[in-house]
């Protein structure tokens, strides 16, 4: 089975600056996929070249066996931005109900989109008058509701307290066991043993396409975070990590 997401050589320049330098790397279909680094390394840049809303200086974006941002690709991409994309003068049930019929779902399907994200018991709030955190979920329920095959997630749990974290994590490998590719982006990085791959990219460079667990074997260390300024430091050093050795 192809991947849901082919980078090849992708650069991104915007005026004079270099954001993204040759990026490339691929999103299994039916996995979690952590996009890792810190604020400024180029992550909303690579999600948004592979929604199809990025000008790009050259290379290619594949998604789905299509080009990014192909109009047949409207309806198979749920995207959510990591400022609310919903309407503040409607409630979230309303929100969850319009998005969800332009996708040609019912009710049904909006109100379980709501419940999903932890927001039933607001249904009937104004978005305007939610927590910045619970906003975010009101609008990551909407980018769920139609069903998506491939999600792409800016910084989906920043504001939630731990538990509903915790929750939404497990319902994004609920979906990838269900067959939906997920690439989700975070700067915290104890959320990158959540994800079944990583990617991370710091001042616009790929560092790691791998799992979790290559990830540590390459750095000989079983912390991430060490794992990452490792490689960071190897990168940034022109050389390869030392790892354990090899039986």
């Amino acid at each position: 089975m192809e991947d849901a997401v082919v980078v090849r050589d992708l650069v991104v320049d915007r005026g004079r600056r270099r954001v993204l330098q040759s990026i490339s790397c691929t999103v299994p279909r039916g996995t979690v996929t952590g996009l890792l680094g810190p604020s400024g390394s180029g992550k909303t840049t690579l999600m948004r070249a592979v929604v199809g809303v990025q000008t790009v200086t050259s290379g290619t974006v594949t998604v789905l066996g299509r080009p990014a941002g192909a109009a047949e690709l409207r309806r198979r991409v749920g995207y959510l931005t990591q400022a609310p994309s919903v309407y503040a003068d409607l409630t979230v049930r309303e929100n969850a109900r319009y998005f969800a019929v332009l996708h040609g779902r019912g009710h049904a399907e909006a109100d379980r989109a709501v419940a999903d994200v932890g927001l039933a018991d607001a249904a009937g709030q104004l978005v305007g008058t939610l927590s910045g955190g619970q906003r975010s979920r009101a609008s990551l329920a909407c980018a769920l509701v139609g069903d998506p095959e491939l999600v792409i997630l800016d910084e989906p749990t920043v504001g939630q307290d731990p538990v509903l974290r915790a929750d939404l994590w497990a319902r994004f490998h609920e979906m990838a066991a269900a067959g939906t590719t997920l690439l989700v982006s975070s700067h915290v990085m104890d959320e990158a043993a959540r994800c079944d791959r990583l990617l991370l990219v710091r001042e616009g460079r790929l560092i790691a396409d791998d799992t979790p667990d290559a990830v540590r074997a390459a750095t000989g260390v079983d912390d991430l975070e060490q794992a990452f300024l490792r490689l960071i430091r190897a990168n940034e050093a022109g050389r390869e990590p030392a790892g354990r050795e090899r039986a």
